[in-house]
Protein backbone atom coordinates (compact mmCIF):
# COMPACT_ATOMS: atom_id res chain seq x y z
CA UNK A 1 0.00 0.00 0.00
CA UNK A 2 1.15 3.56 -0.50
CA UNK A 3 2.71 5.29 1.85
CA UNK A 4 0.71 8.48 2.40
CA UNK A 5 1.99 9.94 5.46
CA UNK A 6 5.55 10.21 3.87
CA UNK A 7 3.84 12.82 1.65
CA UNK A 8 4.91 16.37 3.35
CA UNK A 9 2.04 18.30 4.46
CA UNK A 10 -1.33 18.20 2.67
CA UNK A 11 0.41 16.61 -0.22
CA UNK A 12 -1.05 13.06 0.58
CA UNK A 13 -4.68 14.44 0.51
CA UNK A 14 -3.98 16.68 -2.59
CA UNK A 15 -2.71 13.32 -4.36
CA UNK A 16 -5.54 11.36 -3.01
CA UNK A 17 -8.18 13.96 -4.13
CA UNK A 18 -6.69 14.44 -7.49
CA UNK A 19 -6.31 10.39 -7.92
CA UNK A 20 -10.64 10.34 -6.84
CA UNK A 21 -11.03 12.39 -9.74
CA UNK A 22 -9.27 10.15 -12.04
CA UNK A 23 -11.53 7.35 -10.57
CA UNK A 24 -14.80 9.28 -10.55
CA UNK A 25 -13.99 10.24 -14.28
CA UNK A 26 -13.57 6.70 -15.28
CA UNK A 27 -16.92 5.90 -14.07
CA UNK A 28 -18.69 7.44 -16.90
CA UNK A 29 -15.97 5.15 -18.73
CA UNK A 30 -16.70 1.94 -17.20
CA UNK A 31 -20.49 2.55 -16.70
CA UNK A 32 -20.45 3.35 -20.65
CA UNK A 33 -19.54 0.03 -21.56
CA UNK A 34 -21.39 -1.58 -18.82
CA UNK A 35 -24.98 -0.91 -19.87
CA UNK A 36 -24.07 -2.16 -23.28
CA UNK A 37 -24.31 -5.86 -21.68
CA UNK A 38 -26.24 -6.04 -19.15
CA UNK A 39 -29.83 -3.59 -17.72
CA UNK A 40 -28.72 -0.85 -15.95
CA UNK A 41 -30.48 -1.50 -12.99
CA UNK A 42 -28.48 -4.84 -12.53
CA UNK A 43 -25.30 -3.18 -13.00
CA UNK A 44 -26.20 -0.67 -10.27
CA UNK A 45 -27.79 -2.88 -7.89
CA UNK A 46 -24.07 -4.96 -7.89
CA UNK A 47 -22.20 -1.51 -7.58
CA UNK A 48 -23.65 -0.71 -4.57
CA UNK A 49 -23.77 -4.00 -3.24
CA UNK A 50 -19.82 -4.45 -3.99
CA UNK A 51 -19.88 -0.68 -2.71
CA UNK A 52 -21.35 -1.66 0.23
CA UNK A 53 -19.64 -4.74 1.41
CA UNK A 54 -16.49 -2.68 1.00
CA UNK A 55 -17.43 0.24 3.24
CA UNK A 56 -19.32 -2.33 5.94
CA UNK A 57 -16.15 -3.81 6.38
CA UNK A 58 -14.08 -0.03 7.02
CA UNK A 59 -16.99 0.78 9.01
CA UNK A 60 -17.02 -2.31 11.34
CA UNK A 61 -12.83 -2.12 11.31
CA UNK A 62 -13.04 1.54 12.36
CA UNK A 63 -16.20 2.15 14.73
CA UNK A 64 -16.69 -1.20 15.66
CA UNK A 65 -19.83 -3.51 15.52
CA UNK A 66 -22.08 -1.31 17.27
CA UNK A 67 -22.34 0.77 14.10
CA UNK A 68 -24.46 -1.79 12.49
CA UNK A 69 -27.13 -2.64 15.17
CA UNK A 70 -30.81 -1.05 14.27
CA UNK A 71 -30.46 1.22 17.89
CA UNK A 72 -27.44 2.96 16.28
CA UNK A 73 -29.50 5.03 14.20
CA UNK A 74 -32.13 7.56 15.53
CA UNK A 75 -35.50 7.36 13.45
CA UNK A 76 -34.61 11.00 12.13
CA UNK A 77 -30.96 9.25 11.18
CA UNK A 78 -32.45 6.39 9.62
CA UNK A 79 -35.12 8.73 7.32
CA UNK A 80 -31.80 10.94 6.73
CA UNK A 81 -29.92 8.14 5.15
CA UNK A 82 -32.91 6.45 3.16
CA UNK A 83 -33.46 9.69 1.59
CA UNK A 84 -29.73 9.78 0.84
CA UNK A 85 -30.00 6.56 -0.87
CA UNK A 86 -33.05 7.45 -2.67
CA UNK A 87 -31.52 10.46 -4.04
CA UNK A 88 -27.89 9.84 -4.69
CA UNK A 89 -27.69 6.05 -5.05
CA UNK A 90 -31.09 5.13 -6.44
CA UNK A 91 -32.43 8.07 -8.48
CA UNK A 92 -29.16 9.46 -9.76
CA UNK A 93 -27.78 6.00 -11.13
CA UNK A 94 -30.96 5.12 -12.79
CA UNK A 95 -30.67 8.61 -14.57
CA UNK A 96 -26.49 8.04 -15.01
CA UNK A 97 -26.54 4.59 -16.26
CA UNK A 98 -29.73 4.85 -18.56
CA UNK A 99 -28.85 8.25 -19.39
CA UNK A 100 -25.14 6.43 -20.93
CA UNK A 101 -27.20 4.31 -22.89
CA UNK A 102 -28.13 7.45 -24.90
CA UNK A 103 -24.87 9.79 -24.96
CA UNK A 104 -21.10 9.58 -24.87
CA UNK A 105 -19.26 9.67 -21.61
CA UNK A 106 -17.62 12.65 -21.89
CA UNK A 107 -20.46 14.60 -22.95
CA UNK A 108 -22.64 13.15 -20.01
CA UNK A 109 -19.64 14.07 -17.94
CA UNK A 110 -19.44 17.67 -19.16
CA UNK A 111 -23.44 18.45 -18.28
CA UNK A 112 -23.12 16.86 -14.57
CA UNK A 113 -20.15 19.28 -14.25
CA UNK A 114 -23.27 21.86 -13.46
CA UNK A 115 -23.81 19.99 -10.34
CA UNK A 116 -21.89 22.91 -8.17
CA UNK A 117 -23.14 25.51 -9.70
CA UNK A 118 -26.91 24.09 -9.19
CA UNK A 119 -25.74 23.34 -5.56
CA UNK A 120 -24.77 27.42 -5.21
CA UNK A 121 -28.09 28.27 -6.62
CA UNK A 122 -30.23 26.22 -4.36
CA UNK A 123 -28.37 27.68 -1.02
CA UNK A 124 -29.03 30.90 -2.59
CA UNK A 125 -32.69 30.24 -3.11
CA UNK A 126 -33.04 28.52 0.39
CA UNK A 127 -31.24 31.14 2.52
CA UNK A 128 -28.43 28.91 3.54
CA UNK A 129 -25.92 31.46 1.26
CA UNK A 130 -25.99 34.80 -0.26
CA UNK A 131 -25.54 35.73 -3.92
CA UNK A 132 -23.05 38.45 -5.51
CA UNK A 133 -22.20 39.20 -8.68
CA UNK A 134 -19.26 36.64 -9.18
CA UNK A 135 -21.07 34.06 -7.79
CA UNK A 136 -24.22 34.92 -10.01
CA UNK A 137 -22.09 35.33 -13.17
CA UNK A 138 -20.56 31.98 -12.75
CA UNK A 139 -23.83 30.80 -12.62
CA UNK A 140 -24.92 31.79 -15.58
CA UNK A 141 -21.73 30.99 -17.55
CA UNK A 142 -22.19 27.31 -15.95
CA UNK A 143 -25.73 27.13 -17.07
CA UNK A 144 -24.92 28.40 -21.02
CA UNK A 145 -22.22 26.43 -21.22
CA UNK A 146 -24.46 23.27 -19.75
CA UNK A 147 -27.23 24.29 -22.80
CA UNK A 148 -24.71 24.35 -25.08
CA UNK A 149 -23.83 20.98 -24.61
CA UNK A 150 -26.82 19.45 -24.64
CA UNK A 151 -28.30 21.50 -27.40
CA UNK A 152 -25.11 20.52 -29.54
CA UNK A 153 -24.43 23.72 -30.01
CA UNK A 154 -27.74 25.24 -29.92
CA UNK A 155 -28.48 26.41 -26.22
CA UNK A 156 -32.05 27.20 -27.56
CA UNK A 157 -32.77 24.16 -28.30
CA UNK A 158 -33.87 22.95 -25.42
CA UNK A 159 -37.32 25.50 -26.04
CA UNK A 160 -38.10 23.59 -29.43
CA UNK A 161 -38.20 20.00 -27.97
CA UNK A 162 -34.86 19.40 -29.47
CA UNK A 163 -33.43 17.74 -26.81
CA UNK A 164 -33.05 13.62 -26.56
CA UNK A 165 -33.77 11.48 -24.03
CA UNK A 166 -30.05 10.87 -22.90
CA UNK A 167 -29.77 14.24 -22.25
CA UNK A 168 -32.87 15.11 -20.19
CA UNK A 169 -31.58 12.02 -17.97
CA UNK A 170 -28.46 13.54 -17.15
CA UNK A 171 -29.97 16.55 -16.21
CA UNK A 172 -31.88 14.74 -13.82
CA UNK A 173 -27.95 13.43 -12.45
CA UNK A 174 -27.55 17.21 -11.49
CA UNK A 175 -31.48 17.60 -9.63
CA UNK A 176 -30.67 14.49 -7.97
CA UNK A 177 -27.19 14.90 -6.67
CA UNK A 178 -27.80 18.48 -5.78
CA UNK A 179 -30.58 17.17 -2.93
CA UNK A 180 -28.14 14.31 -1.86
CA UNK A 181 -25.86 17.30 -1.35
CA UNK A 182 -28.12 18.59 1.12
CA UNK A 183 -29.59 15.86 2.52
CA UNK A 184 -25.58 14.89 3.24
CA UNK A 185 -24.83 17.91 4.86
CA UNK A 186 -27.72 17.15 7.58
CA UNK A 187 -26.40 13.48 7.79
CA UNK A 188 -23.05 14.47 8.81
CA UNK A 189 -24.05 16.19 11.65
CA UNK A 190 -25.05 13.26 13.79
CA UNK A 191 -23.23 10.50 11.62
CA UNK A 192 -19.33 10.41 10.75
CA UNK A 193 -18.97 10.33 6.41
CA UNK A 194 -18.27 6.67 6.26
CA UNK A 195 -21.26 5.35 8.12
CA UNK A 196 -23.62 7.72 6.00
CA UNK A 197 -21.85 6.30 2.82
CA UNK A 198 -21.90 2.85 4.27
CA UNK A 199 -26.27 3.14 4.85
CA UNK A 200 -26.59 5.08 1.69
CA UNK A 201 -25.22 2.38 -0.64
CA UNK A 202 -26.61 0.21 1.80
CA UNK A 203 -29.88 1.31 1.02
CA UNK A 204 -30.03 2.78 -2.12
CA UNK A 205 -28.69 -0.66 -3.51
CA UNK A 206 -31.49 -2.52 -2.14
CA UNK A 207 -33.90 0.26 -3.81
CA UNK A 208 -32.35 -0.48 -6.79
CA UNK A 209 -32.64 -4.60 -6.56
CA UNK A 210 -35.54 -4.37 -5.45
CA UNK A 211 -36.71 -2.14 -8.59
CA UNK A 212 -35.02 -4.53 -10.85
CA UNK A 213 -37.06 -7.55 -9.36
CA UNK A 214 -40.17 -5.50 -9.98
CA UNK A 215 -39.25 -5.10 -13.05
CA UNK A 216 -38.89 -8.72 -13.99
CA UNK A 217 -34.97 -8.58 -14.41
CA UNK A 218 -32.23 -11.48 -12.77
CA UNK A 219 -29.69 -10.04 -10.91
CA UNK A 220 -27.31 -12.65 -11.91
CA UNK A 221 -27.74 -12.28 -15.80
CA UNK A 222 -26.27 -15.66 -16.80
CA UNK A 223 -24.40 -14.69 -19.83
CA UNK A 224 -23.01 -11.40 -18.50
CA UNK A 225 -19.49 -10.75 -20.02
CA UNK A 226 -16.49 -10.55 -17.83
CA UNK A 227 -16.03 -6.92 -19.41
CA UNK A 228 -18.87 -6.39 -17.84
CA UNK A 229 -18.29 -8.19 -13.86
CA UNK A 230 -14.64 -6.19 -14.55
CA UNK A 231 -16.45 -2.35 -15.00
CA UNK A 232 -18.93 -3.43 -11.85
CA UNK A 233 -15.89 -4.31 -9.67
CA UNK A 234 -14.49 -0.86 -10.86
CA UNK A 235 -17.34 0.88 -10.48
CA UNK A 236 -18.02 -0.69 -6.73
CA UNK A 237 -14.66 -0.68 -5.33
CA UNK A 238 -12.58 1.92 -6.82
CA UNK A 239 -15.95 4.12 -8.08
CA UNK A 240 -17.55 3.98 -4.80
CA UNK A 241 -16.37 2.76 -1.90
CA UNK A 242 -12.03 3.70 -2.23
CA UNK A 243 -13.20 7.44 -3.97
CA UNK A 244 -16.19 8.14 -1.39
CA UNK A 245 -13.27 7.56 1.61
CA UNK A 246 -10.62 9.54 -0.24
CA UNK A 247 -13.34 12.40 -0.73
CA UNK A 248 -14.51 12.35 2.45
CA UNK A 249 -10.72 12.49 4.29
CA UNK A 250 -9.97 15.21 2.31
CA UNK A 251 -12.92 17.46 3.12
CA UNK A 252 -11.77 16.35 7.02
CA UNK A 253 -8.33 17.73 6.52
CA UNK A 254 -8.57 20.35 3.89
CA UNK A 255 -11.83 21.27 4.24
CA UNK A 256 -15.16 20.76 1.88
CA UNK A 257 -14.34 24.31 -0.66
CA UNK A 258 -11.08 22.98 -1.35
CA UNK A 259 -11.65 19.50 -1.25
CA UNK A 260 -14.59 20.27 -3.97
CA UNK A 261 -12.96 22.43 -5.98
CA UNK A 262 -11.17 19.21 -7.06
CA UNK A 263 -14.46 18.05 -8.58
CA UNK A 264 -13.77 20.22 -11.78
CA UNK A 265 -11.15 17.98 -12.97
CA UNK A 266 -13.81 14.92 -13.44
CA UNK A 267 -15.33 16.04 -16.73
CA UNK A 268 -11.79 16.83 -17.81
CA UNK A 269 -10.30 13.22 -17.06
CA UNK A 270 -13.89 11.67 -18.32
CA UNK A 271 -13.43 12.99 -21.52
CA UNK A 272 -9.38 12.21 -21.93
CA UNK A 273 -10.80 8.17 -21.29
CA UNK A 274 -13.43 8.34 -22.84
CA UNK A 275 -11.37 9.35 -26.39
CA UNK A 276 -8.39 7.38 -25.30
CA UNK A 277 -10.72 4.23 -24.53
CA UNK A 278 -13.79 4.65 -26.34
CA UNK A 279 -12.73 6.20 -29.26
CA UNK A 280 -15.07 9.20 -28.69
CA UNK A 281 -14.70 12.31 -30.48
CA UNK A 282 -16.66 15.44 -28.93
CA UNK A 283 -17.57 18.22 -31.41
CA UNK A 284 -16.46 22.08 -30.93
CA UNK A 285 -19.56 23.16 -29.40
CA UNK A 286 -19.50 20.73 -26.50
CA UNK A 287 -16.00 21.37 -25.75
CA UNK A 288 -16.57 25.03 -26.00
CA UNK A 289 -19.83 24.61 -23.65
CA UNK A 290 -17.70 22.61 -21.61
CA UNK A 291 -15.34 24.59 -21.10
CA UNK A 292 -17.90 27.36 -20.33
CA UNK A 293 -19.43 24.86 -17.46
CA UNK A 294 -15.95 24.27 -15.80
CA UNK A 295 -15.22 28.62 -15.92
CA UNK A 296 -18.71 29.33 -14.43
CA UNK A 297 -18.10 26.49 -11.77
CA UNK A 298 -14.67 28.14 -11.17
CA UNK A 299 -15.97 31.61 -11.09
CA UNK A 300 -19.46 30.48 -8.72
CA UNK A 301 -16.34 29.04 -5.87
CA UNK A 302 -14.53 32.18 -6.17
CA UNK A 303 -17.75 33.72 -4.89
CA UNK A 304 -18.97 31.22 -2.60
CA UNK A 305 -16.08 32.39 -0.13
CA UNK A 306 -17.35 34.41 2.56
CA UNK A 307 -20.97 34.22 0.87
CA UNK A 308 -22.47 32.14 3.38
CA UNK A 309 -25.51 33.89 5.40
CA UNK A 310 -24.71 34.70 9.21
CA UNK A 311 -26.62 32.59 11.68
CA UNK A 312 -28.04 34.26 14.40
Amino acid sequence: MFPWHRVGGHGGLYLRLLLTMVLWGGTWIAGRLVVQDTPPLTAAFWRFFIAALALGLQLGLTEGRSAFAPRALSRREWATVFWLGFTGIFAYNLCFLYGLRHISAGKGALVVALNPAAVALVAWLGGGETMNRIKGLGILTALGGCLLVIGNGHPLALLHGAIGLGEWLILGCVLFWTLFTFIGRRATHTLSPLAATFYACALGGLLLGAAALALGLTLVPPDLSLRAWLCVLFLGLFGTALSFTWYAEGIRGLGATRAAAFINLVPIFAVLQGDWLLGERLSAPVLIGGALVLGGVILTNRGARGSRRPQG
